[in-house]
């Protein structure tokens, strides 16, 4: 048995510039990826001024990335991504043959199961994520190897949630995994590198997971458009038999059908949602506006 929901996903991202911008070159990770989460029915970009170039290819991890140059003056940027998805998610009940973790972590190091072998690409450092001791003890404090894979992830979700303050301030898209685990505190990227260290230094397979999550108006208050926000979680193998399941240490939960996955990485630096260069444009202005829309 499954759960699903369906959602009108508006993401817009715009840019003013104190002064002309000459040539800007830029990457997107920003459409859905069909994957055993998430279907996505439509998608339509729209980039104003219009491009002077666009290309759209699939990047290693299976991610649609839309390139794009304008090659004209201009003082303004907007991105605008809409998508229409579906969200599914398996019981809970179709868990419960999840083996040990220190099973799977034996069975992955081995690598003698080639049903393994994509998932084992998941348990090396990365470009953010380091493996060390450090990382591991934090771990093992929370995670007896007697458990299963999906009751020890579970703890620790809600252990870092406990341990760790939510703190938009204490850090920056640059800073380090190691830094926010020292500080014990920052944002969702922070929450979830620091996560994934713990669980690859541990021999675990885990993936970066970017997207959306549905959130409510308090009750008696209006749903404002474009207030939701982009998210980030993390994504740990369970084995051959189950699969990729999703963890959100921010919130201490698994992640079910409020979870819009849209991307998924080693770390955040594979999907980041944009990226690109800029010839001029002095001093830029950014306003993002998220919209998360349940459709009945």
């Amino acid at each position: 048995m499954t759960h699903s929901a369906n959602y009108q996903i508006v993401h817009e991202t715009a840019y003013r510039y104190s002064e002309p911008v000459a040539l800007c070159q830029n990457q997107l990770r920003m459409r859905p990826r069909d994957h055993s989460h998430l279907v996505c029915h439509s998608c339509d970009l729209e980039i104003v001024p219009e491009p002077t170039a666009r290309h759209q290819h699939t990047d290693y991890f299976g991610n649609v990335v839309d390139s794009f140059s304008i090659e004209s003056l201009h003082q303004s940027l907007r991105v605008r991504v809409a998508s229409h998805v579906t969200v599914s998610i398996p019981d809970a009940n179709n868990l419960s043959s999840a083996p040990p973790w220190g099973e799977l972590a034996g069975m992955l190091r081995r690598g003698t199961n080639p049903a393994n072998w994509n998932a084992s690409e998941y348990t090396f450092a990365s470009r953010r994520i380091e493996l060390n001791a450090m990382f591991a003890d934090y771990a093992r404090e929370i995670m007896l190897p007697h458990i299963s894979i999906i009751d020890a992830v579970d703890a620790l979700t809600k252990h870092i949630h406990r341990d760790f303050r939510y703190d938009t301030r204490a850090t920056d898209v640059n800073t380090s995994t190691e830094s926010a685990f020292m500080q014990k505190a920052g944002v969702c990227q922070d929450f979830a590198h620091v996560q994934i260290a713990c669980l690859r230094s541990l021999g675990l397979a885990a993936r970066y997971v970017s997207g959306y999550l549905r959130t409510n108006p308090p009750a008696g208050k209006p749903r404002l458009v474009g207030c939701d926000e982009s998210h980030a979680w993390i994504g740990v193998y369970a084995g051959a038999e189950i699969g990729w399941v999703d963890f959100d240490p921010t919130n201490a939960v698994r992640a079910g059908t409020d979870h819009i996955p849209m991307c998924l990485g080693r770390d955040y630096d594979d999907i980041s949602p944009m990226r690109g260069i800029v010839m001029g444009g002095g001093k830029p202005l950014l306003k993002v506006s998220v919209d998360v829309l349940p459709i009945q």
